[in-house]
């Protein structure tokens, strides 16, 4: 049996559950598997006032650009951020757990996407 513990005390749930707190409206699925040299891409939309910044991590790493891996935000109104995340080409170092966190001053929201490689014999 499995027990979940909302929060672990009343300031705790005052800040995750703030009204302007960062909330994540939208994500990708949460399991994908790719084939190696193939693009994988992941996107979240967050939500909160102010406008919530969103940050990407691999096996809880913040994530930073590079050649290979790319971060595209659009804002939408004054309190909604749509952001994308692609690597391409994938490798099988690529495989892992992604994390999208949408954070304001408020609150924190986070989701997380399995991924992993398939070989694709003929």
């Amino acid at each position: 049996m499995t027990i979940i513990i909302r929060h672990r005390n009343p300031a705790s749930a005052h800040y995750y559950e703030h009204k302007d707190g960062a909330r994540i409206i939208k994500a990708s699925h949460f399991e994908l598997d790719y084939m190696l040299g193939r693009k994988i891409t992941f996107f979240c939309m967050a939500q909160g006032l102010p406008r919530p910044e969103i940050t990407w991590f691999k096996d809880g790493i913040e994530l930073y650009a590079h050649k290979f891996f790319q971060v595209h935000e659009w804002p939408m109104g004054n309190d909604t951020l749509k952001s994308k995340m692609e690597i391409d080409p994938t490798t099988q170092k690529d495989a892992g757990y992604y994390e999208c966190q949408a954070n304001n001053k408020y609150a924190i929201d986070t989701r997380g996407f399995r991924t992993d490689y398939v070989m694709v014999t003929y």
